[in-house]
């Protein structure tokens, strides 16, 4: 893999907090959800949000 400059990294950096934060924020109103068809959708876009982090993270390895 070819190396990446501080502007990319500074990017992904930034990226994988966003996608943390969603999670985290998803995971909460998944939660506190009371319709069992929204707590799905949320407990999926969660997850999601989890694997594209892990994802973006795997370029800094």
């Amino acid at each position: 893999m070819a190396q990446i400059n501080e502007m990319e990294l500074q990017n992904l950096r930034h990226m994988v907090g966003a996608h943390e934060t969603c999670e985290k924020k998803l995971e909460t109103y998944a939660q506190q959800c009371q319709d069992q068809a929204l707590k799905q959708m949320l407990q999926k876009d969660a997850t999601d949000a989890k694997n594209n982090k892990q994802r973006l993270m795997s370029f800094l390895q």
